[in-house]
């Protein structure tokens, strides 16, 4: 069973940084996207960031170019999102997904294009 667990979420102010991780099992295929998704209270869920685990190519959300990153350690198999100079426009609930790739492709930001989430960690960015 494939298991995505996030962490790292919190409270910080206007400026601040936090690092979410998400620890993925379960699976051993290689080819893979992940990527984080956030959705804000009445707001559609949006893509992030997302990377290629077999080359680390990453792709971002225009934004948050310039101040998010986004890692995946491939001996721990845990993905990270780096966060610096938050802004209130952050908030919202960050979910970490999995996206399995069978035929050559980049990968994408589309919500229906992965099948495995986690449950998600809340950041919180007060002005």
């Amino acid at each position: 069973e494939v298991r995505l667990v996030e962490s790292g979420g919190g409270s910080v102010q206007t400026g601040g940084s936090l690092t979410l991780s998400c620890t993925a099992s379960g699976y051993i295929y290689a080819r893979n996207c992940m990527g984080w998704f956030r959705q804000a209270p009445g707001k559609e869920r949006e893509g992030v960031a997302v990377i290629s685990t077999s080359d680390a190519v990453p792709s971002y959300n225009d934004a948050v170019k310039g101040r998010f990153t986004i890692s995946h350690d491939v001996i721990k198999n845990t993905l990270h999102l780096q966060m610096n100079n938050l802004k209130p426009e952050d908030t919202g609930m960050y979910y970490c997904a999995l996206d399995f790739i069978y035929s050559p492709r980049a990968c994408t930001m589309v919500i229906g294009d992965f099948d495995h989430w986690g449950q998600g960690t809340q950041v919180t960015v007060s002005s």
